[in-house]
């Protein structure tokens, strides 16, 4: 059974200038289009684009956290039809880590008192000494010593708030875990300690995630399936192996060339396709292909026709692809 599949969702933010008159309409920006991907139980979906792509909007309208059109079906259930004391049901089994691990803590509050919040919110008849028990398991789950309980954020590493963080996520035994570029903020070798402290926390809870990032390295390690997102539209969606090894998009094939490779011969070897220019602004997207800006391989038609996603795997939303391998 799929654990959650999203249809067609979009989210859009209504935007009005300083002076505006009343009798002005407000522009509107696009931020996600028509996204539509579904996630198996166990399964790891890597979320990848440039800034401004789409992917952290994406990730709060999953949960909730902005409005949205079209439908989340979270094991069947529409959870955007839902009322709030309905969604409250379903917010433990869906849990998100944020991207600035110490801006997600409440500086006032310990460790301890951190960690066990969503139990106290979602289950708040359990008894004291069950609460204690669980965080204590959550933090030695993430690596967190006992004897850090009663400390505050602030005395605390951005690789151990990250620990804290993913300690919160995990205490309440989600089935999905949103990590919304949970490393990017910190130094590369702590990054690897928590991609990999995620990697064997997937693999011992057979938890699903949705995993967001910039960098397509992060990605390939964690991940099952990669969807590419520019301008809040899904590029291409691909199994991890395929993605890799065969890019149909140009806009995949140029992120992908950006990946450094630890072989000195092969990285100067290697073809850059360097992209031209910035992202284009949300509020006045190109027409037709929101990437023709920036493409080498643009031709007329990209100008005049939206590409469809296709129905089939690999998906791709590209005039003129590369054939499959």
């Amino acid at each position: 059974m799929t654990l959650i599949e999203a249809q067609d969702l979009s989210v859009t933010f209504t935007l009005r200038r300083e002076g505006d008159m009343p009798w002005t309409p407000p522009r509107r920006l696009q931020a996600v289009k028509e996204v539509s991907f579904s996630l198996q139980p166990g399964e790891t979906l890597g979320i990848v684009g440039e800034s401004g792509s789409g992917k952290s909007t994406l990730a709060r309208a999953l949960i909730r956290m902005l409005p949205a059109t079209g439908r989340v079906l979270w094991q069947g259930v529409d959870l955007l039809t839902l009322n709030p004391h309905q969604m409250l049901k379903h917010r433990a089994a869906i849990q998100m880590v944020f991207q600035d691990p110490l801006a997600s803590l409440n500086p006032r509050m310990t460790v301890g008192q951190i960690i066990a919040e969503p139990l106290r919110t979602h289950f708040p008849h359990l008894p004291a000494a069950e609460v204690k028990a669980r965080v204590q398991l959550s933090m030695d789950r993430v690596g967190l010593l006992p004897n850090q309980i009663n400390r505050y954020p602030h005395e605390f590493s951005g690789g151990q708030c990250q620990r804290i963080g993913i300690a919160r996520a995990l205490i309440v035994e989600p089935k999905l875990l949103i990590c919304d570029e949970p490393v990017s903020a910190l130094d590369v070798s702590i990054q690897a300690q928590v991609i990999n402290l995620l990697a064997d926390l997937r693999r011992d809870l057979g938890l699903a995630m949705i995993f967001i990032a910039h960098d397509l390295s992060v990605v390939r390690h964690i991940s099952d399936r990669v969807m590419v997102m520019y301008l809040g539209r899904v590029m291409e969606d691909a199994p991890k192996r395929i993605l890799f090894k065969s890019p149909r998009h140009p806009y995949t094939e140029a992120l992908l060339s950006a990946v450094p490779i630890p072989n000195p011969a092969a990285e100067r070897a290697k073809k850059m396709i360097p992209l031209d220019g910035d992202l284009p602004s949300p509020m006045n997207p190109p027409s037709g292909c929101v990437f023709r800006t920036r493409c080498f391989r643009a031709a007329p038609k990209c100008a005049a026709e939206v590409p469809r996603l296709e129905a089939y795997d690999p998906k791709v939303a590209c005039h003129f692809p590369n054939p499959v391998s």
